[in-house]
């Protein structure tokens, strides 16, 4: 009877600790060395419950990385040894980020791969917008579009992408498309423009 009971409160307390483990599992699957240490970063965050904070202290050492040649160059620099970018690092960043961005600036200088941040800090930005069912969708035009056709255009996507999913939409104007529209949504694309038809009737002539 005790070994039935300790038994079955074993199988409760690993199914909790799964479910808990679940819970701040990253909502898709990204692979590849930038993936790795964003997925990491997001666990890490997620059970910290920061996992906006981490997100925008990332987009803060991008930025400042896009502004900054000297701390770029720092970043980039594999002339500078392990030891010496891990103490720049935490004097940089102790106090002023959360312990989760700390820690992982600090192995990136560990592994000499501090170059590798700002693209990090992407992975981990498209692993935020997948959490809040975000999905970029962009629109290519020859002329600009009007505020009623972006509408259009905007509420035909969402009814693509599903009723759960929010439409980041931006335009970009290409006057070499001649007319219509290129539509890219996440990974696909979609080309309705005019010079697409063109091209396609000249290879069928020729």
């Amino acid at each position: 009877m005790i070994s039935s009971t300790l038994r079955t409160a074993i199988r409760r307390t690993c199914a909790v600790r799964t479910m808990a483990t679940e819970s701040h599992k990253p909502p898709i699957d990204l692979h590849g060395l930038h993936a790795r240490y964003a997925n990491a970063t997001y666990t890490a965050a997620s059970k910290a419950s920061i996992l906006e904070k981490v997100e925008s202290e990332l987009e803060a050492v991008k930025l400042t990385a896009t502004k900054s040649l000297a701390f770029k160059s720092f970043l980039d620099n594999p002339l500078i040894g392990r030891d010496a970018k891990e103490a720049t690092v935490k004097d940089m960043l102790s106090g002023k980020v959360s312990n989760v961005t700390l820690n992982l600036m600090l192995t990136l200088a560990g592994n000499a791969r501090l170059g590798e941040a700002t693209k990090i800090a992407d992975t981990y930005a498209e692993l935020m917008k997948a959490k809040r069912g975000e999905v970029e969708a962009t629109i290519i035009s020859a002329d600009p579009l009007t505020k009623a056709q972006t509408d259009a255009v905007a509420s035909a996507m969402k009814n693509q992408v599903g009723a759960d999913k929010k439409v980041i939409l931006s335009t970009k104007v290409d006057p070499s498309i001649l007319g219509g529209l290129q539509v890219q949504i996440g990974d696909q694309f979609l080309d309705l423009s005019v010079g697409s038809k063109i091209d396609s009737i000249s290879r069928t002539v020729v």
